[in-house]
């Protein structure tokens, strides 16, 4: 008997969101950066350079859109 396996996409992207987030925050640790400041400064002002570069961390964060940080952010924090 098979049994068909459902994916829910949008609790995949929430987790592939959440995943880049916690690298990033790695890599802004690892340059002596306060990441929670850092990923804060871009959320609110949309300036790409409060993410290094480095290990291309800003690549990675641009790569979803800030609406979509904020939303999965709020999701994983906030129950209603």
């Amino acid at each position: 008997m098979d049994i068909t396996k459902t994916y829910n996409t949008e609790e995949f992207n929430q987790a592939y969101i959440l995943s880049v987030l916690q690298e990033v925050s790695v890599i802004l640790n690892e340059k002596g950066y306060n990441s929670i400041n850092q990923i804060v400064g871009y959320l609110m002002s949309g300036d790409p350079g409060y993410i290094t570069s480095y290990k291309d961390a800003r690549t990675k964060l641009l790569s979803i859109e800030r609406a979509k940080i904020i939303e999965a952010l709020v999701k994983e924090n906030v129950s209603f």
